[in-house]
C-alpha cells in the first residue's frame, strides 16, 4: 500500500516524518522512500513545509515477530 504524507511542521526530517506516521522503525524505509521520490534528497535534510512524499507502508509484524507486552496494571 502506498501512503501519501505531507510535511506540515518546521524542522521535519524524512526519518521524523516516517516515525510520526508509523511509530516504529522499519528497515530500509528511508532508503526506499528516497528511491520512490526522485529529487527528495536534493531538498536537504530539513524538508520544506508542504512537501508531499510517497511511501510504501511497512508490513505489519507477524505473530512470530510480535513483542509480548506485559501490563503492570492487569
Amino acid at each position: 500500500m502506498i501512503d501519501t504524507l505531507t510535511v506540515e511542521t518546521d524542522h521535519t526530517t524524512l526519518d521524523l516524518l516516517l516515525w510520526r506516521r508509523y511509530r516504529r522503525e522499519a528497515k530500509g524505509l528511508v532508503e526506499d522512500t528516497l528511491a520512490r521520490n526522485p529529487g527528495l534528497a536534493a531538498l536537504g535534510s530539513i524538508l520544506p513545509i508542504g512537501t508531499v512524499v510517497q511511501v510504501q507502508a511497512p508490513a505489519l509484524a507477524t505473530d512470530s515477530a510480535a513483542a509480548i507486552v506485559t501490563s503492570l496494571y492487569d
